[in-house]
């Protein structure tokens, strides 16, 4: 088992290598990287289908939740509510990093 850990370490200081010897940042050609907004088109799409899939299947399971135990309708509530908050966070993460690139 160690041997094998050494062995790995090893590897990954070998494929590390190359990050170290680059050199610094190429001048950009003339006419700029046409591919950046269209790149960040389909990641907004991406990113925007998944939580609308995410906030689907957590307020279909919140309902569910609700139907089968009236009674915890506050605490089903508020830990969906949160739920939803960190699944929009992740579109709003992902403009703002495309506002960032592109812009």
């Amino acid at each position: 088992m160690k041997t094998k850990l050494v062995l790995l370490a090893i590897a990954l200081m070998f494929c590390a290598i190359p990050m170290f010897a680059q050199g610094g940042a190429a001048a950009a050609p003339a006419g700029g990287n046409i591919w950046v907004p269209v790149a960040a088109g389909f990641s907004m799409a991406i990113a925007s289908g998944l939580c609308a899939l995410g906030m689907g299947r957590a307020v279909s399971g919140a309902v569910e939740g609700i139907a089968r135990n009236p009674a915890a309708l506050k605490g089903i509530n508020n830990a969906m509510i949160l739920g939803l908050v960190f699944m929009e966070s992740l579109a709003l993460y992902v403009i703002v990093i495309i506002f960032v690139k592109v812009v």
